[in-house]
């Protein structure tokens, strides 16, 4: 169990946010090592940073030797906290350089797993666009779930994401980017890929894989004919299992296309065994000014109305 040292800090300082960030990077790459890497600091000064900031706060943030690197419960909190201190300071840049009309600070966006092989490449066009207009503008990305994705952007964690759209937030703003298409899956080495049409009664007598993720209650109904074996909290987990030639699943064919191409898997029955699924980017309303967020949001927008619906 982790334990308190010392009195509750006072004023902070630069210094302070220095070793925030430098904890933020140990936490997201989950040890010194990797850390190493993105800060370009020695091992050595990762440790006397966190040997500082735990004095600083009095509280004993990871542990760390031959068992390994783990992050305390006080730890997790105080990550937590210090992406929302780190988000407002950016906040804060972000939108005094905005009063000089200069596109300077971050983006920090969450997206949702496996969306990089969507033909409309509407993300990857508004990101270029943005970093033409904004040189010195750094770009944060963060794969995480739509949960996670809509929290942080009502906390002011992230600026904005992209989620399927499987609720209403009232405080959420969205814009609609995609209309994804899913079809269910086996792979060659499965009994399924050599049969025509796969029927209601023959699925139900083979393993399939069902997310464990939320789904609109349209997909749920579309899953109900298959014998849940196993699950997957992402679509990536989805083809690991279906890959092993034992389940069958369904995946969005842009995700799948690479392995269909290579033989690998087929859909089966298509014409039956679909679904769509809509994607937004989200924002906060009432949010602060934010040129930068706003820069990329009308290059998203221009990306979108450039092309035929």
């Amino acid at each position: 169990m982790s334990q308190r040292r010392g009195s509750p800090m006072g004023q902070m300082g630069d210094a302070d946010l220095r070793l925030l960030r430098i904890y933020r990077k140990v936490v997201e790459c989950g040890g010194f090592s990797a850390a190493e890497v993105e800060l370009g600091i020695s091992r050595a000064a990762i440790s006397m940073a966190m040997n500082d900031l735990e004095t600083r706060l009095g509280l004993r943030l990871c542990q760390r030797g031959r068992s390994g690197f783990a992050v305390t419960d006080e730890g997790a909190e105080v990550y937590e906290s210090a992406l929302q201190l780190l988000a407002s300071v950016e906040g804060f840049r972000t939108r005094v350089n905005g009063l000089h009309a200069q596109l300077k600070g971050e983006l920090n966006i969450g997206i949702t797993d496996n969306l990089v092989t969507m033909p409309e490449m509407h993300i990857t066009n508004a990101l270029r666009a943005l970093k033409e207009r904004g040189p010195d503008v750094r770009i944060n990305i963060r794969m995480i779930p739509p949960s996670d994705i809509e929290l942080a952007v009502l906390d002011g964690r992230l600026h904005t994401g992209v989620i399927p759209n499987l609720k209403v937030l009232p405080g959420v703003h969205y814009m609609p980017l995609y209309e994804e298409a899913s079809q269910l899956y086996c792979s060659n080495e499965h009994p399924l890929f050599t049969m025509d049409k796969a029927t209601e009664v023959e699925l139900g007598h083979h393993d399939a894989v069902v997310p464990a993720y939320a789904q609109t209650p349209e997909i749920k109904e579309v899953h109900e004919p298959l014998k849940p074996a196993a699950t997957a909290s992402d679509r990536e987990g989805v083809a690991f299992l279906i890959l092993s030639g034992r389940y069958i699943g369904y995946l969005p064919t842009h995700y799948a296309e690479r392995w269909v191409r290579d033989g690998r898997m087929r859909a089966l029955t298509p014409e039956r065994w679909h679904y769509s699924t809509r994607y937004s980017a989200i924002t906060r309303k009432g949010a602060p000014p934010n040129l930068v967020l706003e820069s990329y949001l009308e290059e998203l927008a221009k990306d979108l109305n450039s092309r035929p619906r």
